[in-house]
């Protein structure tokens, strides 16, 4: 999975720097909604994967399997996802925005499971 983000990644970079159009729409593009869903739960498996990987039960598996498994549930092929990832990167500013989305999801997440949603709630009160 790295490596595919890293690809990605490199994908996202020469689209940026390249004077060109975009890359052309395609056809099965996954909607914005839906991508930024897929990316919030890909970032968590990719967590929970580095977080586990030295647990006994973890150990035989990849990364792979845990992006394989977010894709599984959104019931998209990986071909999908990766041509909608590159077109949406190849639209820089919308590509920051649909990223800004899903850093502040995970920031929510995490103050909600962590318990600082709380102890900020209650700062809120005494206030």
């Amino acid at each position: 999975m790295k490596k595919l983000l890293f690809i990605l990644f490199v994908l996202f970079v020469a689209s940026v720097s390249c004077d060109k159009l975009p890359v052309e729409k395609p056809d099965n593009l996954i909607k914005e909604k839906k991508m930024i869903e897929m990316l919030v739960d890909i970032h968590i498996a990719e967590a929970t994967f580095n977080h586990m990987r030295y647990d006994s039960i973890i150990r035989n598996s990849s990364s792979a399997n845990f992006y394989y498994s977010v894709l599984e549930k959104y019931e998209v092929p990986d071909s999908v996802f990766e041509k909608s990832f590159v077109y949406y990167s190849s639209v820089p500013r919308e590509f920051e925005k649909m990223y800004r989305k899903v850093m502040n999801e995970l920031s929510e997440l995490e103050q909600n499971y962590s318990g600082r949603k709380d102890e900020l709630l209650e700062l809120d009160i005494e206030r």
